[in-house]
């Protein structure tokens, strides 16, 4: 096997894991051994008998734990005393063409919608082209987010230096203006395109809580609204 074939084996492997730990870490039920795949199972699961990892092999689904689902419930309200929850099962696909355009974006979005899917997670190789990008909020209601390869090459939640983010469900977002005499509004502000928001997959109007250390306090908490 050439020295080429093993990167890229030991490459996607550490892209699927970086995927898996950040579904589980937004809450979706995957394992801990699904998690933290070995390399060596991932090239008993994943690369054919050339030594080619299959990226098509790769794909996933997974459903969110009822910690999840009731993050993700909205409060109720008189004209909605019963309100369900806006979110659902995951499917992750790993495109195999180098570069992505329109009828790659649909073709998954067709899926996604045939099978019932809340959300749609793509990894690409490379970015989609800006005229595939501007099609995305024309497919909604599907919820469809693009990474990619390089971008999950390593955990950003993993390192030193990133606190701890945890979404508030929206019975804790609400006793903690309550708490403060806030509105939401006079939070401090995270973008949905911020790394860590984009990891846990975070949603306009939610809350997100991050826990820093302190040399002094030991550790304190902040809270950021989504923007």
């Amino acid at each position: 096997m050439s020295e080429g074939t093993s990167q890229e084996q030991s490459r996607l492997w550490r892209i699927l894991r970086t995927t898996k730990q950040m579904c589980y870490d937004r809450g979706y039920e995957l394992t801990e051994e699904e998690c933290n795949i070995s390399l060596a199972d991932f090239k008993l699961q994943y690369v054919d008998e050339s030594g080619a990892p299959q990226r098509t092999r790769m794909a996933f689904t997974a459903r969110p734990t009822p910690e999840m689902l009731k993050k993700y419930t909205p409060l109720p309200r008189p004209g909605n005393p019963e309100p369900s929850a806006d979110i659902g099962i995951i499917h992750v696909e790993f495109a195999s063409e180098p570069s992505i355009g329109i009828k790659h974006l649909k073709a998954f979005a067709q899926l996604l919608h045939e099978k019932n899917y809340h959300t749609g997670m793509y990894v690409t190789q490379a970015a989609p082209t800006s005229s595939a990008l501007k099609i995305i909020p024309s497919i909604l209601p599907t919820v469809m987010e693009i990474f990619r390869e390089e971008d999950l090459l390593v955990n950003i939640s993993r390192h030193e230096l990133v606190p701890k983010h945890t979404l508030l469900s929206p019975e804790d977002k609400k006793r903690l203006l309550e708490r403060y005499r806030l509105k939401e509004t006079q939070l401090p502000r995270i973008r949905m395109d911020d790394p860590m928001a984009r990891y846990l997959g975070l949603k306009r109007g939610q809350v997100v809580k991050i826990i820093r250390k302190s040399e002094t306090a030991g550790r304190y908490a902040s809270y950021r609204w989504v923007v």
